[in-house]
């Protein structure tokens, strides 16, 4: 598995992080070869959250992994906080809170990164500076990001952070791709022009925040996947077009597309299906051409000014 670094930090990644959303979905035995599987990859970054099965999936990974010091040594853990019921907290207590029980629940004494999960309107960003150095000073989290976060939300939290925002999780696809379309359509009139994220994706690049694509195969919010849908016929002619070409599978060229990005960004996959994830860390060998990557951006219906 290629590697990358994480943002402005020494760690480094896979390409490819491995989202525990859905393991709550899976018998133990399942997850366990899951688990195992993933490691035999390379993929030995692992995404979770505190909401996933309401902690859930924390819990069944740690056994699904047997938790002890020689594995934790062997992987990079990943976990987000900040979404309660009706509403999202970045307070420092909450923050805190939330990382004690994670850390529970994994069985770990710490978290390689813990990102922010979602905008919170009511954010004090002293309060979270206060929470990241007693997180850092204690040892329980090494690295600190941030998820569905645009520019100055990320500046407004570095006036009062010391630590380096390494990441930025973010919904991107070869059909979501708007922060994209919007660098390309500069100074046009169209629909793709529209800066819907004040220019994360060029922003990310100038300071060193690794993008971690997440919903890699899906359009619109969670609405289906692209792959195999008869919504978008010309999109997959063409991917199997590639697959075939490269002969692998179209799961694999559409976690490709992604790595092509000179933004060296790291996508969040999301299946248990062991094939899938096996073809989707084999992305981490293709390299498309530059021709491949806009025939198939086109293919999903843009169009190039």
């Amino acid at each position: 598995m290629r590697t990358i670094k994480l943002g402005s930090s020494s760690l480094e990644v896979p390409v490819v992080a491995v989202g525990c959303m859905r393991i709550n979905a899976i018998s133990k035995k399942e997850a366990e070869r899951f688990v195992q599987t993933a490691l035999e990859q390379g993929a030995n970054f692992f995404d979770h959250a505190d909401i996933y099965g309401g902690g859930e999936c924390e819990e069944i990974f740690a056994d699904a992994i047997q938790m002890n010091e020689a594995v934790r040594e062997k992987i990079i853990l990943q976990s987000k906080c900040g979404i309660r019921e009706g509403r999202f907290d970045f307070s420092k207590d909450y923050i805190l809170q939330s990382v004690d029980g994670i850390l529970q629940r994994l069985k770990t004494d710490y978290l390689d990164v813990l990102l922010l999960h979602r905008p919170d309107a009511l954010v004090e960003p002293e309060e979270v500076a206060e929470a990241f150095d007693l997180l850092e000073s204690s040892g329980k989290v090494r690295h600190f990001g941030v998820s569905n976060q645009n520019p100055m939300q990320i500046e407004l939290l570095k006036k009062f952070v010391r630590q380096p925002i390494v990441a930025n999780q973010l919904q991107l696809s070869i059909t979501n791709a708007t922060m994209i379309s919007s660098g390309i359509n500069v100074n046009m009139e169209n629909e793709s022009a529209i800066n819907r994220d004040g220019s994360v994706l060029d922003y990310c690049r100038l300071h060193d925040v690794t993008i971690q694509p997440w919903s890699p195969f899906q359009y619109g919010f969670f609405e289906g996947v692209f792959l195999g849908n008869d919504s978008f016929p010309e999109l997959n002619k063409k991917i199997d077009e590639l697959a075939e070409k490269y002969e692998v599978s179209n799961t694999t060229i559409a976690i490709a597309w992604l790595l092509r990005h000179p933004a060296n960004m790291q996508p969040v996959i999301g299946t248990m299906n062991l094939k899938r994830l096996k073809d989707c860390c084999k992305a981490s060998e293709i390299r498309l051409t530059r021709e491949e990557w806009y025939e198939i951006y086109r293919a999903a219906g843009n169009i190039l000014p």
